[in-house]
């Protein structure tokens, strides 16, 4: 896939987590990463030094999901630095889900389809370098079949998953509400002073 993109598009919008001309620090693995030490499992890539954004890479080949890089500001407050490490705890948690799911689900596809070839009497393979597949209606029941045994596990995920993005969104309004009240302190001490 192509390079990775950072979360800012148009250079005229104001970054959410920083401002210019401050200084911050990469995250722990996007440090780790750009120091030669082991490789993440997502990805290799190293954003820029100079970068003061959050970094978005490409789909991850097990879970499918796309990686974030998080920026952290030199002058990170308590309840920023609470609020990214929700965001990057529930970006692991999330990518480690899905990637076991989709083993599973490739995993499990494979050894249905292959016993309903046997079942016909059939090889794997139909003719030379083309594998042998089944019509959409036997695949259907491999479908409810999957859903039907994973339903609870997916019911615990949707549960855990609207848990962490509540978490997240207080957070989320708490860390706005103390950039506009630090401002408002700014002001009063300008017109003030």
């Amino acid at each position: 896939m192509a390079a990775w993109r950072g979360l800012r598009t148009t250079p005229a919008a104001p970054p959410r987590r920083a401002f210019p001309g401050r200084g911050g620090q990469r995250a722990p693995e996007r440090g780790a990463e750009c120091r030669g030490a082991a490789p993440s499992r997502v990805s290799r890539f190293c954003p820029p030094r100079k970068s003061c954004h959050d970094w978005i890479g490409p789909p991850d080949k097990y879970s499918n999901l796309r990686p974030v890089h998080f920026y952290i500001p030199e002058d990170e407050s308590p309840s920023e630095q609470k609020l990214r490490e929700l965001r990057q705890e529930t970006q692991e948690w999330n990518q480690q889900f899905w990637a076991n799911q989709n083993v599973t689900f490739r995993k499990e596809k494979e050894e249905f389809i292959h016993s309903r070839l046997q079942a016909k009497g059939l090889a794997l393979r139909a003719e030379p370098g083309q594998k042998a597949t089944l019509n959409a209606e036997e695949m259907a029941d491999f479908y409810k079949e999957f859903l039907s045994k994973n339903f609870q596990k997916h019911m615990d995920y949707n549960r855990d998953w609207y848990k962490r993005n509540f978490a997240i969104t207080f957070f989320m309004g708490k860390v706005a509400l103390e950039r506009i009240w630090n401002k408002l302190r700014l002001k009063q001490k300008k017109t003030s002073g």
